[in-house]
């Protein structure tokens, strides 16, 4: 039999650094977890519930009354359906437009690429607002108020920032197996189609989830562009339940939580992505 070992050894503890470092981080998580849990309850309480004290975080009884009022106040479907058009083609448009651009910024080498790579970051610096009534002037005289091309046509001409992101990332692709396959005889759209897309999953599939939150959220484009009931999106039927007189809190907080369920199923079925592809893109480059 083995003599046992005269010195035992013992496994330090975490520091008490690490201890307060994941206290801080458990707190954060609680305070932003927080207003979501309250919505989420708040939609399944009465009105009256919503205001009484003291407060409570649960409903007396869960009830379904808030839904379906909701879906009887507002044609939800057709609002679904216009708010999944410009959310298709806002992610289509950003994956193709700034994936490009991207490509030309990161693998291409011609006069004056850093300077105009400036350029763009500096458009980032604006803010919508400061455009929105230039925009609204042009799009008039095109005659595409009260269509979606103001919301859907723009996302083919590029984001700063997915163009950002997407460039930090392809500058890290090492530029050997690019060389090596235009050796091959390979031009650069088959480079860019059959390798380096194919490489970008992680940061294209961030992009797609920033482009769909982006545009499943947006309530000042739809409210100035489309103009028209029919073509409202569901951010904008937020503003039919609500009246200055009389809101309807517990049908605007029913409509909060479907509207938010649809971005927290994306984030956690892409999370993996999301993590990889802003780490790799922040890292490299």
């Amino acid at each position: 039999m083995a003599k046992p070992d005269g010195k035992r050894k013992h496994r330090k503890g975490p520091s008490l650094e690490v201890i307060l470092l994941y206290a801080f981080l458990i707190f954060l998580a609680i305070l932003f977890v927080l207003p979501i849990f309250y919505l989420f309850m708040g939609s399944f309480k009465a009105e009256s519930e919503l205001f009484r004290t003291p407060f409570k975080w649960l409903p007396d009884k869960f009830r379904l009354d808030n839904f379906v009022n909701m879906f009887s106040s507002i044609p939800f479907f057709k609002y679904l359906k216009n708010t999944m058009i410009i959310v298709i083609c806002n992610i289509a448009g950003s994956l193709l437009s700034c994936s490009l651009v991207a490509y030309g910024f990161s693998r291409l080498r011609w006069p004056g690429r850093d300077k105009v790579f400036i350029l763009v970051l500096i458009t980032m610096i604006l803010p919508y607002q400061v455009t929105l009534v230039p925009l609204f002037l042009m799009f008039t005289k095109m005659k595409w108020i009260g269509t979606f091309l103001p919301l859907t046509v723009t996302c083919f001409f590029g984001n700063p920032f997915f163009i950002f992101l997407l460039r930090q990332f392809f500058t890290g692709i090492p530029q050997d197996i690019s060389e090596a396959a235009r050796i091959d005889g390979a031009g650069e759209f088959t480079i860019f189609s059959k390798l380096v897309i194919p490489m970008a999953k992680p940061a294209l599939t961030t992009v797609a989830i920033f482009a769909f939150i982006r545009s499943w959220n947006d309530f000042l484009g739809p409210l100035v562009f489309l103009g028209k009931d029919e073509l409202y999106t569901l951010s904008l039927a937020a503003s039919m339940l609500k009246s200055n007189l009389d809101p309807n809190w517990s049908m605007l907080l029913a409509l909060g939580a479907v509207m938010i369920l649809p971005v927290l199923i994306l984030f956690f079925v892409m999370q993996k992505y999301f993590i990889q592809g802003i780490a790799m893109s922040g890292i490299k480059g």
